[in-house]
């Protein structure tokens, strides 16, 4: 990926053990903080390193992999196990009961990666443009919703090109695009004006996905750990299922 040899000092896995501990802050704080609070909102933007993170890696992925099948396979095993746990997290803090809250990050990894074998074995471009406006279509019930499968087009393009300054691009339109849509475009179309707050929270929305970028571009250096690969390749798998089952749990105890 070019830059300084000398400050690629995280490999693969150490980037995906970040990702679980901020995700986990996100999720901390969409369970038990009070929304509007500085606190809230600075969790919950840390959070947001993870998916483009993962959707970096998921694209990586399908080329590292032995098997494309088995790949999707344990995805979608692992989504189906979260949903219901979920389902409770996120029921119990919007709701205070169970309830679809939408299909899960792994279920829209599962997504993301048909489209990529999409991207990769279609030979009509037809076709291509039909897959992509189907799963921009359906992701709108997945978490992350259609930022996931812009994020893992432009990592494609990114990956195509070989160009850093694309890949630069591949993390900054989406960041600002989502932070603009989630703390902007309500004040604009429901108030008439944006608030101070409002342009930080979008500020601090973007610097989180950007910390995912800078972090992949500027220290990752395309390796995986030298030992305890099994052990990493599984806990990545059953960590997003447990912690989510652990705080529905908490949660429920705590109402």
């Amino acid at each position: 990926m070019g830059g300084d040899q000398r400050y690629k000092i995280l490999n693969r896995d150490v980037i995906k053990y970040i990702a679980m501990f901020t995700m986990l802050l996100n999720h901390i704080a969409q369970g038990f903080l009070t929304n509007g609070t500085l606190v809230y909102k600075l969790m919950l933007s840390v959070g947001y390193f993870t998916a483009p993170a993962m959707l970096y890696f998921l694209v990586e992925g399908y080329y590292y992999t032995r098997s494309h099948k088995k790949y999707f396979l344990r995805l979608f095993l692992f989504a189906l196990v979260s949903e219901l746990p979920f389902c409770l997290l996120f029921g119990l803090a919007s709701q205070g009961r169970l309830a679809f809250c939408g299909m899960n990050m792994l279920f829209t990894l599962c997504l993301c990666f048909l489209l990529i074998c999409a991207m990769e074995n279609l030979s009509s471009n037809i076709l291509k443009t039909g897959v992509i406006i189907v799963v921009f279509l359906v992701s709108r019930y997945f978490d992350w919703t259609w930022y996931a499968p812009l994020f893992t087009l432009l990592f494609l393009l990114a990956r195509k090109t070989g160009r850093k300054t694309v890949l630069a691009a591949a993390f900054a339109v989406p960041a600002v695009l989502f932070g603009v849509n989630y703390n902007i475009v309500p004040y604009i179309l429901y108030v008439g004006f944006v608030p101070s707050t409002a342009v930080l929270y979008c500020i601090l929305d973007m610097a989180g996905i950007a910390l995912g970028g800078a972090c992949i571009m500027c220290l990752y250096n395309g390796e995986r750990m030298e030992s305890g690969r099994t052990f990493s390749k599984w806990f990545f798998y059953l960590f997003y299922p447990a912690h989510l089952t652990v705080l529905a749990l908490l949660l429920s105890v705590s109402l």
